[in-house]
């Protein structure tokens, strides 16, 4: 497995991630769950990364009892905050000092750890000032409770202001966590290059855009059973973007790139989101071992400057680049 430094800090993680957003708790029954997280470490995954909103909060139980008996120093264990949890309360969600303190010691307590490697702002709060986020943030580092903090889906300007203040507080800013593949390109134009100016990785979700980029859905064609694209707990949802007739269609196109480079679409996919020099990790999620197996073959492949080419040819305007397209909700309102 191939490891890479996040950022410009001395952390080094895999540069495939094992994510458990749509499966742990919910999508996937526990032993499945169990039996993949067992295969990505197999296959030299060190780096983990969840969130207590996932499954409300059970996802983080699930992956704590599948990295019970592993040796702590040899993992990096990554977790969120700020989505609603628990019953939903008005202190339940944001990134209020009182939601990030209560909410850092529950995450702890469910993964079994003393500490995370790495505690990440799932949003940007707009109803919380800045600073007040920042340094409740710098507490749970100095208590030893976290050892690098991140942000996830944030925008340029505003991960700008929020590393000249951890700078301030002495906490190290190491991460974003935006959705980046072939399709969905919008971090580009404003978010990457902050980022290699101030020393912050890119640890991307979705890079095979929800399973779309694995050619299994074909134009015109039913969805396969018991795919995420017929998943009625929240998969569906999230994969309806990416199925458009014109959107499978160029994916079928790119099969000629794949073969040539002796990849499946999936490992190409995924090799393709590691060619960034600022991406410092890839997150996968699987809902059997065999997906994990099949995609941590991306790691360390080198694609010619003309395949990402042809690539770029293949899917011509289906991409989208939209800098504006990265935003946090504008309230805490989430209904």
């Amino acid at each position: 497995m191939e490891t890479r430094n996040l950022g410009a800090s001395g952390l080094k993680i895999s540069a495939i991630a094992y994510g458990n957003w749509l499966t742990h708790g919910s999508q996937v029954e526990e032993d499945a769950a169990l039996a993949c997280v067992r295969q990505a470490l197999e296959e030299g995954v060190t780096t983990f990364d969840t969130a207590d909103v996932y499954a409300n909060t059970r996802a983080e139980t699930v992956l704590g009892k599948a990295l019970k008996d592993e040796r702590r120093e040899s993992l990096e264990i990554f977790t969120k905050v700020y989505f609603p949890t628990g019953p939903g309360g008005h202190n339940d969600h944001g990134l209020s000092r009182k939601h990030i303190m209560e909410s850092i010691d529950g995450s702890l307590r469910r993964l079994g750890t003393d500490h995370v490697d790495l505690y990440q702002a799932h949003r940007y709060d707009h109803e919380t000032p800045l600073e007040e986020t920042m340094e409740a943030f710098a507490d749970v580092v100095h208590a030893g409770k976290a050892h690098y903090i991140g942000v996830s889906e944030w925008r340029a300007d505003e991960i700008r202001a929020a590393h000249e203040l951890a700078r301030e507080l002495r906490v190290p800013f190491v991460s974003n966590q935006p959705q980046y593949n072939m399709l969905w390109r919008v971090i580009e134009a404003e978010v990457v290059p902050t980022c290699e100016e101030l020393g912050i990785g890119q640890v991307v979700w979705s890079p095979i855009a929800q399973g779309a980029l694995t050619g299994k859905y074909r134009p015109g064609e039913e969805h396969p059973a018991g795919s995420r694209a017929t998943d009625e707990k929240g998969g569906a949802d999230m994969i309806a973007r990416w199925l458009q007739d014109d959107v499978l269609e160029r994916v079928q196109r790119l099969r000629p790139v794949a073969d040539e480079a002796g990849l499946s679409l999936a490992q190409l996919a995924v090799a393709w989101t590691l060619q960034n020099p600022n991406v410092s990790a890839a997150i996968i999620g699987a809902s059997r071992p065999e997906q994990v197996t099949e995609n941590v073959k991306a790691a360390g492949v080198r694609l010619e400057p003309e395949l990402m080419r042809r690539i770029d040819e293949v899917l011509g305007d289906t991409v989208e680049r939209d800098p504006g397209k990265t935003r946090s909700p504008a309230t805490r309102d989430f209904g």
